[in-house]
C-alpha cells in the first residue's frame, strides 16, 4: 500500500514551518514522506528538531548532499529566502520533473527587480519566476494543466488578501489600512533579540511599519486598484495572525451587498470559514488549517478582520493544500478529520 502511495520529500525541514509540514505529512493518507534533509541536524532524528514527533516517525534527518531527488514525486523546499531559488535551480538543472512546492518568498514575485526592492538580494534564478505558479489556492486553482511548481505565499499575505480580495473585485478604487498582529514563530526557529521571550511577552511592537516585504505580494494579487497600508505587529504569543483592515466603501454600499461579496467569493472554499457581522477571535484559527475572516460594515466603513495559524494556513498547510490540488485529492485531504464512518 505504502508503495503506491504518492512519495514527498522536504528539503531543509529543521525549522518551525518543517515540523508543522512533517507532522502533517506523516497523518496524510495518500502521501508518504520518504526524506527530510538538514545539514545541521544530518544523522539525528527529526524528534531532535522537533520533540513533539518522538515515537510517531523512525525518519532521520539526511544529508542535503546525498539526497536523491530521483525517489521523490515531489520535492517542498524549506529553506531561507534567497536559498531557495539555487536549490531550485540545481533539482531542475539535474532533471526533477516532479512537482516543486517552495515555501520561500523566491517565486513569489513575478519581476526579479522586485526582490533587490524587497528582500535586499539580487535573484539568482531570475529565468524560473515564470515558471511556478503563485499558491493561493482559494484565487489562484484551478492551476493551468500541467502546473508542476508552486511558490506558496507569506503568511500576512495570504491572510491580508483573502481578507481584502473580495472587497476589491468589486470596488474600482480601494484604500485599506491594516494592521496584523503576528506571533513569534513567524520570525523562525533561529532566536533573536526582538523574539526573546523578555523582550516579547506583555509587548507589543510595530516593525517594517509601510514597508514591510509581503507588501508586494498583496498588491500583486489585488492590482493596481488597491492601495494598503499596512502596518505589523509583533505580538506577545507564538503562533498565530490576527489582522483587520479599515475600508471606506463606495457611496450606496450595504451590509448586504457586502456580505453577498464575501458569500461569493468563499462558498466553495472548505478552508475560509466566514464571520459575517462579526470580527473572528484568534484562538479558534490557531493550530487549524483555516483562514477565519469576518466582517462588519458602519458609517460607509467596511472593517474586515481575519484570523490564521501562521505555521499551518500561512505556510505548511496551505503548502500540503497546494500539493494536494496538483495530484487531484480535495484540497483539505489531510488537514481536517476524517468522516468516522456511521
Amino acid at each position: 500500500m505504502n508503495s503506491q502511495r504518492h512519495r514527498t520529500a522536504l528539503l531543509h525541514g529543521a525549522g518551525y514551518t518543517g515540523g508543522e509540514l512533517i507532522r502533517l505529512l506523516l497523518a496524510h493518507p495518500a502521501v508518504r514522506l520518504h526524506a527530510v534533509t538538514s545539514r545541521s541536524c544530518a544523522g539525528e532524528p527529526l524528534w531532535r528538531a522537533h520533540p513533539r514527533l518522538r515515537g510517531q516517525t523512525d525518519l532521520v534527518f539526511s544529508d542535503p548532499d546525498a539526497f536523491d531527488a530521483a525517489e521523490a514525486d515531489s520535492i517542498f523546499i524549506a529553506a531561507e529566502h534567497g536559498q531557495s531559488a539555487r536549490l531550485a535551480a540545481a533539482l531542475l538543472a539535474d532533471g526533477f520533473d516532479g512537482i516543486l512546492i517552495d515555501l520561500s518568498a523566491d517565486f513569489r514575485l513575478d519581476r526579479a527587480g522586485l526582490y533587490e526592492t524587497w528582500y535586499d538580494f539580487e535573484h539568482p534564478a531570475p529565468d524560473l519566476l515564470s515558471s511556478f505558479a503563485y499558491g493561493l489556492p482559494e484565487l489562484c486553482a484551478p492551476y493551468p494543466p500541467g502546473t508542476r511548481r508552486i511558490a506558496n505565499p507569506g503568511c500576512f499575505a495570504t491572510g491580508v488578501t483573502l481578507a481584502l480580495w473580495p472587497a476589491a473585485r468589486h470596488m474600482d478604487r480601494m484604500d485599506a489600512f491594516v494592521t496584523a498582529w503576528t506571533g513569534a514563530s513567524g520570525s523562525g526557529a533561529r532566536p533573536k533579540a526582538t523574539t526573546h521571550f523578555p523582550t516579547r511577552e506583555g509587548n507589543a511592537r510595530a516593525y517594517k511599519a509601510l514597508c514591510h516585504q509581503h507588501l508586494p505580494e498583496i498588491q500583486q494579487m489585488l492590482g493596481p486598484g488597491a492601495t494598503i497600508r499596512f502596518v505589523p505587529v509583533s505580538g506577545p504569543w507564538s503562533r498565530g495572525i490576527w489582522g483587520v483592515a479599515d475600508i471606506p466603501l463606495p457611496a450606496g454600499v450595504a451590509a448586504a451587498d457586502v456580505d453577498a461579496w464575501y458569500a461569493e467569493a468563499y462558498a466553495d472554499c472548505p478552508l475560509v470559514r466566514r464571520y459575517p457581522g462579526a470580527l473572528p477571535e484568534l484562538r479558534f484559527a490557531a493550530h487549524s488549517p483555516f483562514c477565519d475572516i469576518g466582517w462588519m460594515v458602519r458609517d460607509g466603513r467596511l472593517l474586515v478582520g481575519f484570523a490564521e495559524d501562521n505555521l499551518i494556513k500561512g505556510a505548511s498547510g496551505q503548502a500540503i493544500q497546494n500539493l494536494n490540488l496538483l495530484i487531484g485529492l480535495p484540497e483539505a485531504t489531510g488537514l481536517l478529520p476524517r468522516p468516522q464512518a456511521s
